[in-house]
């Protein structure tokens, strides 16, 4: 277990973020391993234990929140009962740092929560803005007031690339500092050899394995991925395997009408992400807005570079020649093209990927990324309250 030794104490900090399958869940649980491992004492709090947190670590630790059901309301209410889990974990934690990961309703409940503590109770507040939070719910204006005044009440905010921090800027209104912290990847070796999983997966040699790792959402233009896939000309060179956050069920028909039943291999809510990673040989990517798409780093990690559309922050992972090939958004045939190209060009995809691993390896690991998180809470944690 790695383990570094800080000349600052280690610090106790709570971590809200969404448990589901998604980048943001994903970045809050690898944040919260690496400071763990770094010392610092970990609270996460959700609804549920986040997909890919570990079930035993001597310094994390998983504090529910229960959401009742009361005739009184229409709906479920998640937001109160999140705000007095909040507020509960850092009077008994003694928090330093409440990191919430997501605007809407993490960063509105914190608020409601630091209200409810004494002033020398009160961990200093931190929201990281992943994207939608801001692309979509911040143009809303049942949420965009409530979102704009939960980040001008935060002690510190983070966006995870600058095309969030401009958009964030853009579309609230927000004047206040706004910090880049890039996601981050702490690749994993693979519990199975390249060919053992390609074995499992019933891909033979000479077939180039494509992927896509999504929740599946509109967003991610599911629609977009078949038919570009469909478009692909010579079926018989390549298997697409779809790494399914969410159920695939509400595309099973498109797939039959596209005649790609034999050429998608679906896996749902998959752990060991490493093991189909080294598997594969491209990924691809169609989303409409991405604010970093952390799937594609995590392909880089193991050498699988991307071909993806050019949108929201790709282009900030991305070298689009180099590390990878971007294209419009919208456009299958480019997308098609895109893959057909580096199928028939296996050193070209090749070379692709040993650049994109190294650029990953250069710019976007734990030891480079997780230090600014810790500065940023040093600061926060000595500053005059």
């Amino acid at each position: 277990m790695r383990f570094r030794v800080r000349s600052e104490r280690p610090l106790r900090i709570g971590i809200v973020c969404y448990p589901t399958i998604g980048g943001s869940g994903i970045l809050a649980t690898s944040l919260g391993i690496e400071l763990a491992l770094r010392g610092h004492e970990v609270h996460f709090i959700s609804y549920e234990r986040p997909f890919r947190l570990p079930l035993e670590h001597p310094r994390i630790q998983f504090h529910p929140v229960v959401i009742g059901g009361h005739e009184l309301f229409k709906y479920r209410d998640y937001t109160l009962p999140l705000s007095v889990k909040m507020a509960e974990v850092s009077r008994a934690q003694r928090l330093d740092i409440l990191h919430v990961h997501y605007a809407v309703p993490h960063a509105t409940a914190a608020i409601l929560a630091l209200s409810m503590l004494e002033p020398l109770e009160r961990p200093r507040l931190v929201t990281s803005l992943h994207g939608t939070d801001t692309t979509l719910l911040g143009i809303d204006p049942a949420y965009g007031p409530a979102i704009k005044h939960a980040l001008e009440r935060s002690d510190a905010v983070t966006a995870v690339s600058t095309f969030l921090e401009g958009e964030t800027r853009r579309l609230l209104g927000i004047t206040r500092p706004i910090e880049v912290i890039y996601n981050f990847v702490s690749p994993v070796p693979p519990h199975r050899s390249r060919s053992e999983s390609r074995a499992e997966l019933g891909v033979g040699e000479g077939v180039a394995l494509l992927i896509h790792a999504s929740n599946l959402r509109s967003i991610k233009r599911i629609d977009l991925l078949l038919q570009a896939v469909a478009l692909i000309k010579d079926r018989s060179r390549f298997r697409l395997l779809i790494l399914a956050g969410e159920s695939f069920a509400p595309f099973k028909a498109e797939v039959r009408r596209l005649g790609l039943e034999d050429h998608i291999i679906v896996r749902p809510r998959v752990h060991d992400v490493e093991d189909y990673y080294c598997a594969a040989d491209i990924g691809l990517v169609t989303s409409d807005s991405e604010s970093f798409c952390l799937s594609i780093l995590e392909g880089m990690f193991y050498g699988c570079p991307s071909v993806s559309t050019r949108v929201g922050g790709i282009p900030e992972v991305i070298r689009s020649d180099s590390t990878g090939v971007l294209v419009e958004p919208g456009d299958a045939e480019a997308l098609a093209l895109g893959v057909g190209e580096l199928i028939a060009d296996p050193e070209r995809r090749q070379a692709m990927g040993r650049a994109a691993k190294s650029f990953a390896e250069s710019h976007f690991t734990a030891e480079i990324i997780v230090p600014a998180y810790e500065g940023l809470y040093y600061r926060e944690v000595g500053r005059p309250r």
